[in-house]
């Protein structure tokens, strides 16, 4: 199982939000290139990079820095999201050499935009579902949808997304320990993998995931945690591979 560093950028410099309020930030880096390269040293095998100021205006507003990091570091697997809603946007991250490009408000608001993606971009595509109780969340977090996780995920699986990022909004940022079980219940429900994201905190969270990985579950984003020092990154890969390479 992977375990995926979290770069989100506002304004270019490195941030985390609570619960994806933009109003409720900590800046932990001014320069994200040298932050990705604390990751790739410690032993990242992919990042995960987000465009906050992008989600909320429906376009790419940090691709300059996200083109910076993948020049930069360009052996290294990203996959990046926030405010991708056309192809010309795919296309031009997928030149600048980032392997996956993560839909999310748009997958819910035009399901046919997946499918087209997929057909164009075969293996590149992921779809991020942000969740509160079993509903997904829209437009950075700001709405509610009444689409279902579940049925949603299966839709996907049929337009041939790589995998699915399961985020549990509720617990984003709020360094309160991962929501095992709803990540397990979509991970059985399909058969492409899910990626875990939010609420991740300590090695007992990633030794969580690891008990639960054979049921589909290949990688866990953490953000916070490694920026605060609640989690190792290093030893929290070096765990994940001892306890899912068998």
């Amino acid at each position: 199982m992977l375990v995926i560093p979290a770069i989100d950028l506002k304004d270019g410099k490195c941030v985390r939000l609570r619960q994806g309020r933009m109003d409720d930030e900590t800046v932990f880096s001014d320069d994200p290139v040298a932050m990705a390269g604390r990751w790739v040293e410690a032993g990242a095998r992919r990042l995960h990079i987000v465009d906050l100021n992008g989600a909320f205006a429906g376009e790419p507003v940090n691709a300059g820095v996200i083109h910076a990091i993948s020049a930069a570091y360009p052996e290294l697997p990203i996959q990046v999201g926030g405010g991708i809603r056309d192809e010309e946007t795919v296309q031009t991250y997928l030149n600048a050499g980032v392997q996956y490009v993560i839909i999310g408000t748009k997958a819910i608001n035009a399901p046919h935009f997946v499918n087209d993606l997929c057909l164009e971009f075969p293996g590149h595509i992921i779809v991020g579902l942000d969740a509160k109780n079993g509903k997904v969340a829209i437009d950075g977090w700001s709405k509610l949808s009444r689409h279902d996780v579940i049925d949603m995920a299966q839709h996907f699986v049929d337009d041939g997304v790589n995998s699915i990022i399961y985020t549990d909004i509720g617990r984003d940022g709020m360094m309160s320990g991962v929501n095992i079980e709803s990540t397990v219940k979509l991970a059985q429900s399909i058969n492409i993998p899910v990626i875990a994201s939010g609420g991740i905190t300590n090695m007992d969270d990633i030794r969580a995931l690891c008990a639960v990985s054979e049921e589909g579950i290949t990688g866990a984003i953490t953000g916070r945690a490694i920026y605060e020092g609640t989690l190792d990154y290093a030893e929290a890969q070096k765990l994940a591979d001892e306890q899912t390479s068998s």
